[in-house]
Order: C-alpha cells, then sequence, then structure tokens
C-alpha cells in the first residue's frame, strides 16, 4: 500500500509539501498540486480522512437524507449526489426518514455529528427547524423552499399546470389528481398550480389522496376516481403505473375513456400500453447540483440562493380528447 512518502518521492516534493496538497491545496501552487495529484493517483493513494479531518476540520463527508427510498423519484437524485461528491473527493452518508419529522431530526442530528454539510431532500420537518440546523452545519434544501435557504427545487409544479393545460387544451374539464404523499411542501405546490390551471378553463380538479407511491395504491384508486372524471394525472410514475392496469382490469379504456398523465417519468411509461403522457425531472441533475452548491455554501462562496430546474411534458398516446358523453 502506497504511503504519502512514496506520493512525494514520485512526485518530486517534500513530504510536507505532498501533505499540504492532499490536505490543503490552497496552499499549494497549482502545478505542485497537479503533480501530486497525479503521483497520487498512479501510485492508488489516498489519504486517511481522520487525519484529514484533524488537519483541516473537514471530514469529506456529505449528508444526504432522502424521505424514502419505496419511491423510485429519489434513486436517480442519489446517484447524482454520490457523483457529485465524488468529484470532490467526498463520501456520501445516507438517511432515510420515512416522511417522519422527528426521525427526519434525529438523523440530521447523528449525520451532522460526522458530515461536513447536509442535504435534505424534501424534508417534513418545520421552516424553523430547517433554519436552526442551517445555522449549525451548511444545508441545502431540494424540494423544499424555506426563506432565502439554499435550495434546489424541481419545478414540478409549473410542470404539472402545463400536464393540466395539454388537458383542458384536448377538452377535459373534470380532471383526477392523486395526491401525495402527506406532508410534502412539493405536493401541495403542485395541487395549487393544478387547481388554478384547470379553473383558468372553467374546469375542476378533483384530488384524491395522499397516497403512497407504490403500484398497488395506484390499483386501488381506480375505484375512487369520481364518475365524472375524465382524466387523471398521478403524482407518481409507480401510482401510474398500476391506475394504467386498474383500468384495464377494470374495462376502462385508457384514452378512449379517460386520459391518464404522471407527474414524472421514471418507471418507463414510455414502454406501456398505451405510452403513459408525462413530466420529464431532471432529478439526478438536481442531486448533482444540490451537493455542489453544498460545497460552496461550505467554502463561503454561496450563502443564499434557490435554484429551478425545469420540467417538460412529454405527450404520449395515453391522453386524448374526452369521450363525448360522460357519466
Amino acid at each position: 500500500m502506497a504511503t504519502l512518502a512514496d506520493v512525494a518521492r514520485e512526485a518530486g516534493v517534500s513530504k510536507a509539501t505532498a501533505s499540504r496538497a492532499m490536505m490543503r491545496p490552497d496552499m499549494v501552487a497549482a502545478p505542485t498540486l497537479a503533480r501530486v495529484r497525479s503521483a497520487a493517483e498512479r501510485l492508488g493513494f489516498h489519504p486517511n480522512r481522520a487525519a484529514r479531518a484533524l488537519t483541516t476540520g473537514r471530514t469529506g463527508m456529505v449528508g444526504l437524507i432522502v424521505p424514502t427510498l419505496a419511491n423510485p423519484f429519489f434513486s436517480p437524485l442519489v446517484l447524482g449526489a454520490q457523483r457529485a461528491a465524488e468529484e470532490t473527493d467526498g463520501h456520501l452518508l445516507i438517511g432515510v426518514s420515512e416522511y417522519d419529522a422527528a426521525r427526519e431530526a434525529a438523523l440530521a442530528e447523528r449525520i451532522c455529528e460526522q458530515a461536513d454539510g447536509l442535504v435534505m431532500v424534501a424534508p417534513v420537518g418545520s421552516d424553523r427547524e430547517l433554519r436552526a440546523r442551517a445555522r449549525h452545519r451548511p444545508l441545502v434544501l431540494v424540494d423544499r423552499g424555506v426563506g432565502r435557504l439554499p435550495a434546489v427545487v424541481l419545478d414540478t409544479p409549473s410542470g404539472t399546470a402545463e400536464l393540466v393545460r395539454h388537458l383542458t387544451g384536448l377538452g377535459h374539464r373534470e380532471i383526477a389528481y392523486v395526491s401525495g404523499p402527506r406532508g410534502s411542501w412539493a405536493d401541495a405546490a403542485r395541487r395549487t398550480a393544478a387547481e388554478e390551471a384547470v379553473g383558468e378553463s372553467g374546469g375542476r380538479l378533483h384530488t384524491l389522496g395522499p397516497l403512497p407511491p407504490t403500484y398497488d395504491a395506484g390499483t386501488g384508486a381506480v375505484g375512487e376516481l369520481p364518475r365524472r372524471a375524465t382524466a387523471v394525472i398521478a403524482y407518481n410514475s409507480y401510482l401510474a403505473l398500476g391506475l394504467l392496469h386498474g383500468l384495464a382490469a377494470a374495462g376502462i379504456r385508457v384514452p378512449e375513456d379517460i386520459s391518464l398523465a404522471a407527474v414524472d417519468d421514471l418507471t418507463a411509461l414510455g414502454a406501456t400500453t398505451p405510452p403513459v403522457t408525462a413530466l420529464q425531472v431532471p432529478v439526478e441533475e438536481a442531486g448533482a447540483l444540490a451537493v455542489s452548491r453544498l460545497v460552496e455554501v461550505g467554502s463561503g462562496t454561496r450563502k443564499t440562493a434557490a435554484t429551478r430546474l425545469p420540467t417538460r411534458v412529454q405527450v404520449r398516446a395515453s391522453t386524448a380528447p374526452p369521450p363525448s358523453h360522460t357519466n
């Protein structure tokens, strides 16, 4: 196993210079830093994180709290966050809050004992709790806005409004929205945006739920759809898939009898029969950007800012004009 002394010899520098290059790169000239890093890569040397923490006060660990792993929405976000952390020689510490505010707070406390900062995805804690946490550790929120706290927000509310306008443009006026999860800041914003967009055409939004992001919840929601609804939007692609199969089992044709759309496109909805109209959401980009923002906050180069990432409606065969007569 290569040592720091081996790296120093390989790079043609003193051990002290090699140590500074590893622990305090800001104190080393760029050509020397590049030489040391190249030598370390050739030799497969990795600095001891405990030693780096003692030297710099930083562990290289990035905390990430997600509300669930059952929702496919969060998997690419974790992947994006991991890749961004690795680009800065960092590692992720991941916790799952299960949409429980007390568990979320306890996880944040434990993770912050080891991590340099924290990314919280769709947190359910109060604004006051999040502000207090940001005063003690660098914090970036994802899909939650709290004043001027740094945040990365996927603009699914605007995208949901565009989905609704797509449906009302086809002639739909009675639209169901299958909502969830309970306490979600982003879902409340989506519902508001959908209601406003339906109101533009004189239509009505029927809200079901909140429901969990599962296939079974989607199939079960079929029996709860209002009889007058000619279109339904699911907040999650697993739900949309369950709705699609539940409607087929009930003898309800998509899109001839009812149109179907989803607020994300993460379960191969383009490969279903019929393919499902959905929002394309840059979830992996959000994870990567959140970690990049956290690094900036930790280094003092960014204090406050919210970045909003746009979404795009992908129209497919599951949406069509409503039947000429509804019950």
